[in-house]
């Protein structure tokens, strides 16, 4: 009677406290330069060393440039964020993928295509989106600065049990609805905090269906829905992903890896604390209006009237997303999101000078951003290219497509995609965060559009007074070749 989401957590309990957490113990950590700084400072104070070296990976991403790598960083913060890394990286012994180097990219694209990222697993990292990583059937959660130093020090943390859910997505998705779309619409459905509390196991006909880029983008977002993470039982896809990847195992152990990783699954039997059911002919490709990425509507709907309270966004600024602040749905200052009524709805759409009861198809934009850990894949690319495929760039549009690793970056042009979107007037830019959120150069002009393939739409997330609304790569696409938002449907066919 056992949830896939039990059977992991529980193998890896190393002591249960007395009317307390659970002691955790975790395979996998991850280290990006935003987070990380305060728990290596904190181990030299302590005089300790990291427990278990091996099972750390280290490598920058959100201050990264996209552009002239290969130069010195020109804004003094990133580049000290960046050298930090570097140097506790050395320091400590740890792996790290520098600025550069053909491993580097951002931290959860990079973990699954490398096979660092593996079924089974516990994964954590100093940054929300890690529940990215539960697309491969491991129970990934973000965590604070200080329990980044509680696992550097001991490979473990403590954790209170979070609740169990099961999303079941059935039947088939119509064309031009990706799995962006599909996280998108559950955003809606739940609100911003409608799985708080809860890790949520994906399944159903439609995520059975998904590529692991889709599961990934699916995954990656279960942290919008206010969910501790999201994950998807591994399976044939999984396993065919996985197989032959750099850190995934090889020859017998592969035989008896993939063996252990069939009973990965929910029992037949097993119970959830709550399981929620949707029917993908509801879905169709999705835009949101608002600054919260729950603020969504279908791109043929209109917006809504005010109706309840919508959740303020938590501010963002140099010290990122990813505080526990922002795990608990509290503010940055410790205060719970406003409540209200009609007043707090009308701000967003203030802030994104829209109204209810607008239609947005035909709404002109200023820019589109194709990347980050949501869409930053090899299917978000060739997505984006079937679109733009002999058409041209709209006049006035700025275009930032920002693959999510250099891997990623060669497969591009091992496919040719590059010739492609530069036939359409795009230029591939250097791998890293770049637009997803306003700690590097890509920042989006106050008051300017953005068709962002991302995952959060807040006040100033991709620079002060920018306005995002979030999409998939097929509606970036046919943004980006329009110049005004469009429906990716009616360019027929998606080939």
């Amino acid at each position: 009677m056992n949830t896939l989401f039990d059977k992991i957590w529980d193998k890896h309990v190393v002591q249960q406290v007395e009317d307390g957490p659970t002691q955790l113990y975790i395979d996998r950590l991850y280290c990006h330069e935003v987070t990380s700084p305060q728990a290596f400072d904190g181990m030299r104070r302590r005089g300790l060393r990291c427990f278990r070296p091996k099972q750390i990976f280290c490598m920058p991403d959100h201050n990264t440039p996209t552009h002239d790598q290969d130069k010195p960083i020109e804004d003094p913060v990133s580049k000290k964020q960046v050298d930090t890394l570097a140097k506790n990286a050395a320091d400590f012994g740890l792996t790290h993928f520098g600025m550069m180097s053909p491993d580097n990219g951002i931290i959860h694209v990079v973990g699954p295509e490398k096979g660092l990222s593996l079924p089974g697993m516990t994964i954590v990292c100093g940054d929300s989106h890690t529940s990215t990583h539960g697309a491969v059937g491991a129970v990934a959660f973000g965590i604070g600065t200080s329990e980044v130093e509680m696992v550097l020090a001991s490979q473990c943390i403590l954790q209170q049990k979070p609740k169990s859910m099961r999303i079941s997505i059935n039947g088939t998705l119509q064309q031009g609805v990706t799995a962006k779309d599909v996280a998108l619409y559950l955003m809606a459905q739940l609100t911003t905090s409608g799985a708080t509390g809860y890790f949520v196991e994906y399944s159903g006909d439609v995520v059975r269906n998904l590529s692991m880029e889709g599961r990934l983008t699916l995954c990656n977002l279960s942290i919008e829905m206010g969910a501790r993470g999201g994950f998807v039982a591994p399976d044939e896809v999984t396993f065919a992903y996985l197989k032959g990847r750099e850190y995934a195992p090889k020859g017998e152990a592969w035989d008896k890896a993939v063996s252990y990783w069939k009973t990965l699954r929910s029992d037949d039997d097993a119970v959830f604390d709550k399981e929620l059911t949707f029917d993908a002919a509801d879905i169709e490709p999705r835009i949101t209006y608002g600054t919260n990425p729950g603020m969504g509507i279908g791109i043929t709907e209109c917006i809504p009237a005010p109706s309840r309270p919508s959740p303020q966004p938590l501010p963002v600024g140099r010290g990122g997303d990813t505080s526990k602040a922002n795990h608990l749905g509290v503010q940055g200052d410790g205060t719970p999101p406003s409540q209200g009524g009609d007043g707090v709805e009308s701000r967003p759409l203030q802030y994104m000078g829209f109204k209810p009861g607008q239609k947005l198809l035909g709404h002109p934009i200023d820019y589109v951003f194709l990347g980050a850990c949501t869409n930053g894949r090899i299917e978000d690319f060739r997505a984006f290219a079937s679109i733009v495929k002999g058409r041209r760039k709209a006049d006035g549009v700025v275009a930032w497509l920002v693959p999510g690793s250099w891997a990623v970056d060669r497969q591009i042009r091992e496919e040719g995609l590059d010739k492609v979107l530069e036939a359409a007037g795009f230029q591939i830019r250097q791998p890293g965060c770049s637009a997803c959120l306003a700690m590097n150069d890509d920042k989006v002009p106050a008051g300017k559009y953005c068709l962002s393939t991302s995952n959060r739409n807040f006040e100033g997330r991709q620079g002060p007074g920018a306005r995002t609304i979030l999409c998939s790569p097929l509606t970036a696409a046919a943004a980006a070749v329009t110049g005004v938002i469009t429906d990716p449907r009616s360019f027929s066919p998606l080939s």
